[in-house]
């Protein structure tokens, strides 16, 4: 009779956990494949690409460490690292469009170069920049625009984004 028991348990165990994976499978988020590109004046200085899971985030790093000649002997200046962080979140995802948080953080050198009362060069100066979209809509098979800043210089933003292929068994 026990030996009974523990084997209806033991089926019962099986089917429920059968089931709990039955439904894990079915909520698993969507995976999203997607690509920021950095436009500064009209042209891409940058790229970020990723996938990301539907409720997860990601944060990349690009450095770019510059450095200018200043005065009237064009001395060689100390550097300057033009750091750009981006966080992309995807938050809802289907075959037809993607619904993306971004988060950014950059320096940004001014297209202007100062002078001195002399005439003597100047670096140009760098200024931080943060910008956040909360939902930013990408239809999918499409490339969507985010104008950060509007002049000197222009920045935007381009982002694709879809549907990871599923991974194969």
């Amino acid at each position: 009779m026990w030996k009974r028991c523990l084997a209806a348990t033991l089926f019962v165990t099986a089917a429920g956990a059968a089931a709990v994976h039955a439904q894990a499978q079915s909520t698993e988020q969507p995976v999203v494949k997607w690509t920021l590109q950095v436009i500064r004046d009209g042209q891409q200085i940058d790229q970020f690409d990723g996938t990301t899971t539907v409720g997860q985030a990601r944060t990349d790093t690009h450095h770019q460490v510059v450095r200018h000649d200043v005065g009237c002997k064009d001395q060689p200046a100390g550097s300057i690292d033009l750091q750009r962080t981006v966080t992309v979140s995807p938050l809802q995802a289907s075959a037809s469009e993607t619904i993306l948080a971004i988060d950014a953080q950059e320096t940004l050198e001014s297209d202007d170069h100062p002078q001195t009362a002399e005439g003597c060069q100047l670096p140009p100066q760098p200024r931080q920049i943060s910008a956040s979209h909360p939902g930013l809509r990408v239809p999918a098979g499409e490339t969507v625009s985010w104008q950060i800043v509007d002049k000197d210089p222009s920045l935007a933003y381009r982002i694709s984004a879809s549907l990871a292929p599923p991974p194969q068994p």
